[in-house]
């Protein structure tokens, strides 16, 4: 543990966010289900007590440039990154299902006489 006690409750942020990172990255790659709610609701807190936290800190960051922080802030970037990457994933998936979806309603609501843009079209007269 570190000696300087704002450093250490830094270090103590920094673990807590990355838990919800792997927590995520891990249950979206092994398609496990998931608290969207809930994980979102600890990142955004996380990210809020860790801006709160190095604001009020600049001299212990200041001296902590050759210690852990740099290879922890490594650390957390990479697993944000990891994280995007999957979260990017899962969107375009998403985004594709909801294209077909709307598509294939499109097509079970008509009966072929009309096109859906003569519908509206018409509609908007």
């Amino acid at each position: 543990m570190s000696a300087n006690p704002a450093l250490a409750t830094l270090l103590g942020l920094l673990d807590r966010l990355e838990e919800a990172l792997e927590e995520e990255t891990a249950a979206l790659a092994q398609r496990r289900p998931l608290d969207f709610e809930e994980i979102n609701r600890r990142k955004s807190r996380s990210l809020l007590e860790l801006t709160r936290a190095i604001r009020s800190l600049p001299e212990a960051l200041a001296g902590a440039r050759e210690g852990a922080l740099p290879a922890r802030l490594a650390s957390l970037r990479g697993k944000l990154l990891g994280n995007q990457d999957i979260l990017r994933i899962h969107l375009s998936a998403a985004q594709e299902i909801a294209a077909i979806l709307g598509r294939e309603m499109g097509e079970a609501d008509s009966d072929g006489t009309y096109s859906f843009a003569q519908v509206t079209r018409h509609a908007s007269r």
